[in-house]
């Protein structure tokens, strides 16, 4: 039986998971980041996608994405992870399934939604305890916002522009609203356990 067709809007905004089959690690060197990090950067402009908010962890990645009637999500994502499948497949001599099936993704329908989604997605990196702040995750948007570093894979979130005068302002005012958020985080995981 054939898969149901993917219903995606012709215009808005995405949050893009896609995973590891079985919770297969995806990256193993910071080469590997490279490598998927420069297939992104390439067809983000063929299929008109852009990119606010990205995250690779290990075995998942995620992107909050924005979409027009010129673009195409579904080829975007077809064609990274196949092409990135093929790397992994020439590198580490692999046979089968790398990724957990298509992508799943949820639209993001508010302005809340997006703050919190992007929050979300580059604070993968302390939730899972690979690092106690965000800056020191290298393959996240979060030091774009954070601290001005150059990432060409960033469409600047428009959100963000609102948070400040200039650059300076924006970045400390990013890094407070993080820093926020993990204490929360920490917070809740702190009652959770409790309970």
């Amino acid at each position: 039986m054939p898969r149901a067709a993917r219903l995606l809007p012709d215009v808005g905004f995405l949050h893009v998971i896609s995973r590891g089959n079985n919770h297969r690690k995806l990256f193993f060197h910071p080469c590997d980041y490279k490598v998927y990090y420069r297939l992104l950067l390439k067809l983000k402009y063929e299929e008109a996608i852009r990119i606010f908010h990205y995250c690779f962890m290990p075995n998942h990645v995620h992107f909050l994405v924005g979409i027009t009637d010129k673009s195409d999500l579904s080829n975007f994502m077809k064609r990274a992870n196949l092409k990135y499948f093929y790397h992994y497949r020439k590198k580490f001599t692999y046979v089968g399934h790398l990724w957990q099936g298509r992508f799943k993704s949820k639209l993001v329908d508010d302005d809340e939604y997006f703050i919190q989604c992007g929050k979300y997605i580059e604070l993968n990196p302390v939730r899972a305890n690979m690092v106690n702040k965000p800056e020191d995750y290298p393959y996240s948007s979060y030091r774009y916002y954070s601290s001005g570093f150059r990432d060409k894979l960033v469409d600047e979130d428009f959100f963000y522009l609102g948070l400040g005068d200039n650059c300076l302002s924006r970045q400390i005012v990013y890094r407070e609203m993080t820093a926020g958020e993990i204490v929360s985080n920490k917070l809740l995981d702190l009652t959770n356990a409790l309970l």
